[in-house]
């Protein structure tokens, strides 16, 4: 066990105070603590980083996905250092990406991955869409998201989404492309805790594929670092970024904890300047 203290904001959601007009602001809300972590049993999780080109190019998929350029500034300022200490701590990185697509298949990573894991589970069952349901998707594709006009250009983007410059897999990190990947990885290696970087941590770390909600059910604690998530905002919120916010309200009550970048680079060094504290 290579154990640490790291800087760990965690959310006290207790106790309402009913002599308040809103009871819920008497509860604590965001505070932060040393905490403990197991560097041995802890996998840092890079989720959908991609490469989405540039708005020239896809002006449509720019168009529905305002975070892009969120994203890519992330992919600069906040990856680079981010992911440097991390590999240099030696703590697991583990790329997990989108099922549905081809640019990940040739990477080492992935093919380790697939070896391990062997078949996936059988499928959901679902049900045959009805003559009524077909209207009332085809409604919501030209009227909610992504608007008729913009799908082209989407289907582009992904026929050629690749991995962004900055969250390139290194050399045999680990690649998943589902949640029975993502587990079986975790299960060999003894990782109990993972923590999310990527986009978006309201969408795809929470509900797709090898996200918070699955690897929940595997009794694994979800954690996110907050400098390295962006969120999928509305008109309502994207000005303050209250999307986020709510997100990282969510990891912090139902899944786990969040950390800030500077106090994960800088306990990350402190462990790798002084070896660590081994127990056990």
């Amino acid at each position: 066990m290579r154990k640490i203290e790291a800087a760990t904001n965690y959310y006290e959601h207790f106790d309402a105070d009913f002599a308040l007009e809103v009871p819920a602001e008497g509860f604590g809300g965001w505070k932060k603590r040393q905490l403990p972590l197991d560097l041995d049993a802890t996998a840092v999780v890079v989720m959908h980083a991609w490469d989405t080109g540039t708005r020239e190019q896809y002006p449509g998929w720019h168009r529905v996905v305002e975070y892009m350029p969120r994203a890519a500034e992330i992919g600069a300022a906040v990856f680079p250092r981010l992911l440097g200490a991390i590999r240099e701590a030696g703590v697991r990185l583990i790329h997990v990406v989108s099922p549905g697509d081809d640019y990940y298949r040739s990477w080492p990573g992935y093919r380790t991955t697939l070896q391990l894991a062997g078949e996936e589970p059988e499928a959901v069952e679902r049900v045959q869409p009805d003559p009524v349901m077909e209207q009332l998707q085809a409604f919501r594709h030209r009227h909610v998201h992504p608007g008729a006009h913009n799908a082209a250009d989407i289907e582009r983007g992904f026929s050629r989404i690749s991995f962004l410059e900055s969250c390139k897999p290194l050399g045999e990190e680990s690649i998943a492309a589902t949640s029975h990947q993502l587990f079986a990885l975790c299960r060999q290696a003894g990782i109990t805790h993972l923590i999310y970087t990527g986009f978006a941590i309201n969408w795809c770390l929470l509900l797709s594929p090898g996200g918070m909600a699955d690897m929940t059910k595997h009794g694994i604690l979800c954690s996110a670092i907050r400098q390295a998530v962006t969120a999928v905002e509305n008109k309502e919120t994207a000005r303050l970024q209250s999307n986020k916010e709510e997100a990282l309200w969510r990891v912090g009550l139902a899944f786990g904890f969040v950390y800030d970048a500077d106090d994960w680079i800088a306990a990350l060094e402190a462990c790798h300047g002084s070896g660590g504290t081994t127990d056990g």
